[in-house]
């Protein structure tokens, strides 16, 4: 993937069956250690289409076609789990992640979730600074979360109603 585009030039559009060789290579290039399969990325799919939809997964496409960045959220009974944001190493910088996260934290009101709550790895720091602009506040630790490194997750939560908090 070449760094010659900005986030603002991505095009922010679902992900579809197609896209996954780019993101299941973007997935193994950022994290190695703990990359989903194939199969976790087809099974998140399957709830992502229909009238009875519980999931919203966003890719981020280059004009030129190539993946930049993908992410993917998952709803129900008021409770929004951001499954995934991924940005290409390129692209780090651009506000891509930013772009990501708003359509998600968009769609969790449309799904209408209450709260959103996420699992960032320990070391993350990039990452944990990007949720903490957006207002997610951490509530915890899942030991050994990430395998098989044995990493830490800090779970985070935004409150989305009640707040004031606009999504």
């Amino acid at each position: 993937m070449s760094g010659d585009v900005a986030g603002g030039e991505a095009v922010l559009r679902e992900m579809r069956w197609w896209d996954l060789p780019q993101v299941l290579a973007l997935e193994a290039d950022l994290f190695p250690e703990d990359a989903w399969s194939e199969g976790m990325f087809w099974s998140e799919l399957a709830h992502a289409r229909g009238p009875r939809a519980t999931r919203r997964y966003v890719v981020a496409e280059t004009p030129s076609g190539e993946l930049a960045g993908y992410a993917g959220l998952a709803a129900a009974g008021g409770l929004g789990d951001v499954q995934t944001i991924a940005v290409a190493r390129a692209q780090w910088g651009t506000g891509l992640g930013a772009r990501l996260l708003t359509d998600l934290l968009q769609h969790a009101t449309a799904f209408e979730c209450d709260e959103v709550l996420l699992e960032v790895r320990v070391d993350n720091t990039r990452a944990q600074k990007l949720y903490e602009r957006f207002g997610f506040e951490p509530i915890g630790f899942r030991r050994g979360y990430y395998q098989p490194g044995n990493v830490d997750a800090l779970v985070m939560r935004l409150t989305v109603q009640g707040t004031g908090t606009e999504i």
